[in-house]
């Protein structure tokens, strides 16, 4: 499982016109789920993101997690984070999970993310288009996966 990781001062996504989720202060959080992933990668990575100190304390240091500081989640599914892009100019998603794989673990990703930081996590919708709108905040921008 791959998640690439935003801190934003403001998120959202948006849906044929209809906003679907918002936060405003945290983390923006792009997953992808692939072959071979399990709801352990889910339980790794939603404890490490509740966790990740990437907020800065009184001293500018980076010591503070979401969880911390009271920050919102917003989630949006990414199949494309398992794009394999060496051979030719069209990306290869072979290694991405099959799609009912990989809606149940994203389901099971939004349930834990929320029972980690203890509040509501925004999310978009699984197999949809989306418009996501985000303001980076540092920027803080960081790859995280489940594996090794």
């Amino acid at each position: 499982m791959k998640v690439v990781l935003q801190r934003v001062s403001e998120a959202s996504v948006t849906i044929d016109g209809e906003v679907v989720g918002t936060i405003v202060g945290g983390l923006c959080l792009f997953v992808g789920v692939g072959i071979g992933d399990a709801k352990t990668d889910v339980d790794y990575l939603t404890k490490k993101i509740a966790r990740l100190r990437v907020y800065p304390d009184e001293n500018g240091k980076m010591s503070k997690s979401v969880v911390d500081v009271g920050g919102q989640i917003l989630v949006i599914s990414q199949f494309t984070l398992y794009g394999v892009c060496t051979k030719g100019c069209r990306p290869d998603f072979t290694q991405a999970a099959p799609p009912d794989v990989a809606e149940s673990l994203y389901d099971y990703f939004l349930e834990k993310m929320q029972e980690e930081i203890g509040s509501p996590v925004q999310a978009g919708r699984f197999r949809q288009m989306m418009q996501v709108s985000l303001v980076n905040d540092g920027p803080v921008t960081l790859l995280l996966t489940s594996k090794n």
